[in-house]
């Protein structure tokens, strides 16, 4: 007996064994069933998914000798000459060979005489896009009102070469392609049957090569048996297909996950090899991305198509998802690219290296150990690691400015309070992607909110003061105010200046808003207040006249505008001198007691640089590692060194000469110690200080507390923005 092969002999017989293709077989089970049938059928799919199977079975099931059902028997005569190709009744017709209307004309002269043996004449045609228009043309009025004997069963791969008037007098159904993981199973199947070893990963490639198909799996099944003398392994299959194994890509990936790029190139030199197709190997990895982007957004939707399900989850743990997203991208502009490149594994190489360069964390670097830094806290991130967290970083501390408080028999409110906790990300307006004009504001608004040592303003008690010392005015109750005392826009007064130097009452309370938007200008703050003319005579107070260098605050000084109904003074008394502490304060020094300039005098002198752009944003990154006094040798954070170049050195060089500091600069890229700011990271810590501030202080004022409980309001947080005066 001749050797059958597996797609003929393992060939479904009815419905029931039909793999694959429920939502046909449901409606031709359930037509067949309730006596529902049509005259016309079109069964479309791709090659080899069960097309001419299902016409054969539905056939069967009109002209079985049990009767009309779905489930015929199998071994009555007609059910076995279906099955043997020898049934007179079923008319099997290739259009592919018989194109010529005459062809058609000949076989519709046969359709108006009754059937031979069985109950209905079934035509079954084969690759029906392949008649010409003449040919469809007489065939339309047959196939709408077709004699109640005759059914017609149509097959094509490519039904948008048919036209619509067919379509019309048809019941379209289209098969699906058969899935890797159900060729799997029914190979399985079939091999176990059949008693013949197998490996499942040799199955695996056996399904992906079959691309839907799984009469072609069968028939690679076949050639797989003979391939391996009896036997099914992933070697051989690998060999006999000539395809890239997959393991290859998955380490691939795993090179990539280890910022590896030495194991990376030797892993390609393994593959080289083979003598692999390098664009195959591009989209390969393409493909594997997509599935790791599916694995981190919907676990539960990845596939098992390589039978690697399992390694693809573990593997997308180690990814990002901006990672998968930019290598998805990289794998595909490198395979469009390959036809321009020198030769193909360069360009492959080229590929795997870019991904590694513009991977969002950095540019990966062998592990380095950082610099002890003189003063500062040592120890470094690793590499690679992502950019400090700026809030958790404050060296520098800054006592919070708050409004001074009348000497009142009430208790005055204390110097410092506690800042109220902040979170661990920067709010979403302090994030690099503000505009570059918006962040020259913000290193403005860190420069002010820097409480400097000011000397205490100078002025004399008004003659009209008439009401008695413990009338002291009541706090400020508008939103202006309050936002005012949150923001510190008034000058804050050193401790020492307080000890050493007692203030007047007058200069130590609080005004309200509107004497506040009332002020007149700065030069007039220490002019002697002009006593009523109905006010009764008091003597002449003694005024001291502001010194010529002293500098000028630049906010309204709350203190020193005459309140209306002030605590008149037993007897007048000269002006308090300044304290010591309160002597004019010259602008931050760049340099320490040596000369040398160390990173807290760093942070200072950067928002005056006057730098921008890319530039701005690598100085703002770096903190000061080392300083003789000749040599300047900055550390600039791994994160944004791709952004690093000579130009933007010589730029942040000349820019500290403006400043007075004359030194030949060295940026050097390493990871930053932790406990330590950045002017990048300090500006964001104090923008959110600030943020914090703002939004209690909105939430402390009555009229909003009203809104919310009276109108059901709600303060979003996100959209409160904190300024200072100077930035309008």
């Amino acid at each position: 007996m001749s050797y059958q092969v597996l797609a003929r002999k393992w060939r479904p017989r009815n419905f029931h064994e039909l793999i694959g293709q429920e939502h046909v077989s449901r409606a031709l089970v359930n037509a067949l069933d309730q006596g529902r049938l049509h005259h016309a059928y079109l069964f479309t799919g791709t090659r080899g998914v069960g097309k001419t199977t299902l016409a054969r079975i539905l056939a069967k099931c009109l002209n079985c000798e049990e009767g009309v059902s779905s489930r015929p028997c199998g071994v009555c005569g007609t059910c076995r000459e279906i099955d043997e190709g020898r049934f007179v009744d079923l008319i099997e017709v290739d259009a592919a060979s018989r194109t010529k209307v005459e062809d058609t004309r000949e076989l519709l002269d046969n359709v108006q005489y009754a059937p031979t043996q069985g109950r209905y004449k079934v035509y079954l045609i084969d690759e029906v896009h392949m008649l010409s228009t003449h040919s469809f043309n007489a065939l339309l009025k047959t196939l709408e009102e077709p004699p109640p004997h005759v059914k017609f069963l149509l097959a094509t791969t490519d039904p948008q070469k048919l036209p619509v008037t067919i379509l019309s007098r048809c019941l379209q159904f289209t098969l699906k392609n058969m899935p890797p993981v159900r060729v799997v199973e029914h190979l399985s199947d079939i091999l176990a049957r059949e008693e013949v070893s197998f490996e499942e990963d040799a199955l695996w490639l056996l399904g992906k090569a079959a691309d839907g198909s799984m009469r072609d799996a069968m028939s690679l099944t076949d050639q797989a048996i003979a391939f391996g003398h009896g036997q099914v392994r992933r070697e051989d299959v690998a060999a006999m297909l000539g395809t890239l194994d997959h393991r290859h890509v998955l380490a691939l990936l795993e090179c990539l996950a280890s910022l590896d790029a030495a194991s990376l190139l030797a892993e390609v030199a393994t593959l080289a090899e083979q003598g692999p197709d390098y664009g195959g190997v591009l989209d390969d990895m393409a493909s594997v991305f997509h599935r790791l982007a599916i694995a981190q957004m919907v676990p539960s939707a990845l596939d098992n198509g390589h039978g690697d399900r399992d390694a693809l989850l573990a593997l997308a743990s180690r990814f990002t998802g901006e990672d998968v997203q930019l290598y998805y991208q990289i794998a595909l502009q490198g395979r469009g690219d390959m036809a321009n490149a020198p030769d193909a594994r360069t360009a492959l190489e080229m590929t795997l290296l870019r991904m590694l360069a513009f991977r969002p964390q950095g540019v990966p670097r062998p592990a380095q150990t950082p610099l002890p830094m003189t003063g500062q806290a040592e120890g470094a991130n690793a590499p690679g690691a992502q950019a400090q967290a700026p809030v958790q970083q404050a060296p520098v501390q800054e006592a919070p400015v708050q409004p001074q408080q009348a000497p009142a028999p009430q208790p005055a409110a204390p110097a410092t309070e506690a800042q109220p906790p902040m979170a661990d990300e920067p709010p979403p307006w302090a994030t690099e992607d503000v505009p570059q004009d918006a962040r020259d504001a913000g290193f403005r608004d860190v420069a002010q909110d820097v409480p400097q040592p000011a000397a205490a303003p100078v002025s004399a008690p008004a003659p009209e003061q008439t009401a008695a010392p413990a009338q002291a005015p009541a706090a400020p109750s508008s939103a202006m105010s309050r936002l005012s005392a949150a923001f510190g826009s008034a000058p804050a007064q050193p401790e020492a200046a307080e000890s050493s130097a007692p203030q007047p009452a007058e200069m130590a309370a609080p005004q309200p808003a509107e004497a506040v938007l009332a002020a007149p200008q700065p030069a007039e703050y220490s002019a002697p207040a002009q006593p009523e003319p109905a006010a009764p005579p008091a003597p002449e107070p003694v005024v001291s006249e502001p010194v010529a260098n002293e500098p000028v605050a630049s906010e309204p000084a709350v203190a020193a505008q005459p309140l209306p109904e002030p605590a008149p003074a037993p007897e007048p008394a000269p002006a308090p001198v300044p304290a010591p502490a309160a002597a004019p304060t010259p602008a931050p020094s760049a340099s320490s007691a040596d000369g040398r300039l160390n990173h807290a005098a760093w942070l200072e002198l950067f928002p005056a640089l006057g730098l921008g752009g890319i530039t701005r944003n690598i100085g703002a990154h770096c903190l000061v590692e080392h300083d003789d006094g000749t040599h300047l040798k900055l550390r600039l954070d791994p994160a944004q060194s791709a952004m690093m170049a000579d130009v933007h050195q010589d730029r942040i060089r000349k820019a500290l000469a403006g400043q007075g500091v004359e030194r030949v600069l060295e940026i050097s890229v390493a990871p930053l110690p932790e406990g330590l700011e950045t002017p990048h990271s300090r500006r964001i810590r104090l923008l959110g200080e600030r943020h914090v501030r703002a939004v209690e202080a909105l939430r402390a004022d009555p009229h909003i507390q009203s809104m919310e409980q009276q109108l059901g309001a709600r303060l979003i947080e996100e959209s409160v923005n904190s300024f200072e005066p100077d930035d309008f």
